[in-house]
């Protein structure tokens, strides 16, 4: 058997091993085994694709394992560094920074493919276009992500004027670039002539991936991340074309359609429009921000009390949100709810699905305190409960429990569903102040009579609150 023949099988095992690995996902319950899945078929590939590009190398193939193995220890001491160092509620901005690479090295292969074959066939010359173009919007879109996930400019959207046209424009430009690019790339012309639209092109296009994304709200980054996660996929599976790499166009086309799908169910739990939010806001009217003046007065609460609150309780809701992630809250928080479920107490948690800044963001936070997984309810599940609720505890959560998602039309979250915790008898939200939540709105909650607010660090005052208990 040949080294090619192997390469082929250990390729299909990969592959399936990748789509059980998706399907792992799906479930809590299976995650972890959808994880190993997923190590083990990464794994194989890799040693299959050395072990082809061993052998089709035209260098001794000592140099060429320098190469790799070099590499290879880069790639590793880096990803091990940042997998240690990175904190769950950096999560979001190093996926995002993580689809950026995949963006430029679709953009790399392309150019690499292209000055190597200047000459070669129209759906080749088409291929390299599309995965130029596909990887030049995924870079920059996943760079506007990172800076906004990770604070470093602002999650307002930008709102140029005509911003719909100029995406427009951008498309156009793009379509009569490529079109003097196939044109350029004949038989007949020099070397290297298509070269000067396709560069002309990924400028346009990074500079469309840069408006698309900055274009969209703070309140839609988890769709956000979830689209460009697709991106990437296409981008990988357009670099799989170029390179004749069958397994890397399965992934990239398993990747693109889980992260469409995934960006769809989303935008539906959102209330959001699925092309508005592709095309960078597209037809969407949007709000203005409210101010973050308060809008009446608030009532504080203390540690003490809530312990009082909660022993008296015969029903518990724990709503979680970023905040507790920030907080690191999730152990105590689990020890809480298993306190109270020791005291004859039913405690549930309600989590909306774009909780956190990332899709499943609370979920994995959850699974790693070791929450029983048939306590967490998604929003669908829960909505219907919170009347016959004793008691909410909302930890960190802001915009996903804003009531006037549903009564304020004018909201830039207008329409969106959200957890409607205020129906609750009592409802104590966990806050380090009365500022505004990501999306820059205002919460009416807060200032309910129903409503007590706890200030301060979320993982100190429920380790207080269990000590009271």
């Amino acid at each position: 058997m040949t080294t090619t023949s192997v390469v082929q099988a250990a390729y299909v095992v990969a592959g399936v091993l990748f789509i059980l690995s998706l399907a792992g996902l799906s479930r809590q319950e299976s995650a972890r085994r959808g994880n190993v899945l997923g190590m083990v078929g990464m794994a194989l590939a890799l040693a299959a694709t050395v072990a082809l590009a061993l052998e089709q190398s035209h260098r001794p193939w000592q140099v060429t394992a320098s190469l790799i193995l070099l590499v290879l220890l880069v790639g590793a001491v880096v990803g091990t560094w940042r997998a240690k160092n990175v904190e769950m509620t950096q999560m979001p901005e190093l996926i995002a920074l993580l689809h950026s690479f995949v963006g430029v090295a679709a953009v790399l292969v392309g150019f690499g493919s292209y000055l190597s074959e200047p000459h070669s066939d129209t759906v080749h010359l088409v291929e390299v276009f599309l995965g130029v173009l596909i990887g030049a919007v995924t870079f920059t879109g996943s760079v506007v992500a990172f800076l906004k996930l990770s604070g470093r400019t602002k999650s307002a959207p930008l709102m140029l004027p005509g911003r719909n046209w100029i995406n427009l424009a951008a498309v156009v430009a793009s379509a009569a670039l490529g079109a003097w690019y196939l044109a350029a790339s004949g038989d007949d012309a020099g070397a290297g002539a298509g070269l000067a639209p396709l560069v002309l092109m990924t400028l346009v296009a990074l500079g469309l991936g840069w408006h698309l994304v900055a274009s969209i709200g703070g309140g839609d980054m988890p769709v956000v991340v979830s689209m460009l996660n697709s991106y990437s996929g296409w981008a990988a599976a357009a670099a799989g074309f170029m390179l004749g790499n069958d397994l890397l166009i399965i992934t990239g086309a398993l990747v693109g359609a889980s992260g469409a799908i995934l960006s769809y169910i989303m935008c539906r739990a959102m209330n959001r429009s699925f092309v508005s939010v592709i095309l960078g806001g597209f037809g969407a009217e949007g709000g203005t921000v409210a101010a973050g003046g308060e809008q009446g007065e608030h009532r504080e609460t203390f540690a003490a009390e809530v312990a009082e609150t909660l022993a008296n309780a015969s029903s518990v809701i724990v709503v979680p949100g970023y905040g507790m992630a920030v907080a690191k809250a999730q152990y105590p928080v689990a020890d809480l709810a298993e306190k109270l479920r020791g005291r004859g107490v039913r405690v549930r948690f309600g989590v909306h699905p774009v909780a956190g800044r990332l899709p499943g963001h609370m979920n994995v936070l959850l699974a790693e305190a070791k929450v029983p997984y048939d306590i967490v309810l998604g929003m669908d599940e829960i909505n219907g409960d919170f009347a016959a609720t004793d008691v909410v505890l909302v930890i960190g959560a802001n915009d996903t429990v804003n009531p006037a998602a549903q009564e304020d039309p004018g909201s830039p979250i207008a329409g969106m569903p959200v957890l409607e915790v205020w129906k609750a008898r009592d409802v104590v939200v966990f806050k380090r102040s009365m500022a505004t939540g990501y999306a820059g709105v205002q919460n009416p909650l807060f200032f309910r009579g129903n409503t007590a607010m706890l200030f301060g660090d979320a993982k100190d005052q429920v380790e207080r609150i269990i000590q009271a208990l």
